[in-house]
């Protein structure tokens, strides 16, 4: 009996991107994600300016986030907790390893009491 071929699969970084972003806003203590500031590097770097930034070597996934925070969390937790969300959804989503999940918080979102 002759092997049949399957063909094979291709994911857009774009959609890299949407998984990382969406993973990272269902983690409490996620205001938003922050805008990539822009340079060279933009034009080099899939997702830059929507606050994630994806690299992909081979079948590995290498992710940048940039975040802002809710005030009065523990930023050491919640990027763990980012970390952990955004490697489970791309690896159990797309089957790709993850090199690294880097998280960089860029603000803190506090609220206005002045009203």
């Amino acid at each position: 009996m002759t092997e049949k071929t399957q063909g094979k699969t291709t994911v857009s970084p774009e959609v890299l991107t949407t998984i990382a972003r969406l993973s990272a806003l269902g983690v409490p203590g996620v205001s938003r994600l922050a805008p990539v500031s822009g340079g060279v590097n933009r034009f080099f770097k899939r997702g830059a300016g929507d606050g994630v930034r994806i690299e992909t070597e081979e079948n590995t996934v290498y992710v940048d986030m940039h975040l802002i925070l809710q005030e009065d969390v523990n930023i050491r937790e919640v990027s763990r907790n980012v970390q952990q969300n955004v490697t489970r959804a791309l690896q159990e989503m797309v089957g790709m390893d993850v090199g690294h999940v880097n998280i960089h918080i860029e603000d803190i979102d506090y609220e206005d009491d002045e009203a």
